[in-house]
């Protein structure tokens, strides 16, 4: 079963929940991210540029 859940805070990405898996990251400030522009936040987070 795929059931859409919302899209990606960053990109817009369709976001799924597939056979009862959360394809996609719940942040605590209530977003939703793609895993890939989840990765590259934390990474930005980690490693800021100035």
């Amino acid at each position: 079963m795929k059931e859409l859940i919302g899209k990606c805070k960053s990109c817009s990405k369709e976001i799924y929940c597939l056979d009862g898996f959360f394809n996609g990251i719940h942040t605590e400030e209530k977003e939703i991210y793609c895993f890939e522009c989840h990765e590259i936040l934390i990474l930005n987070k980690e490693n800021p540029q100035s």
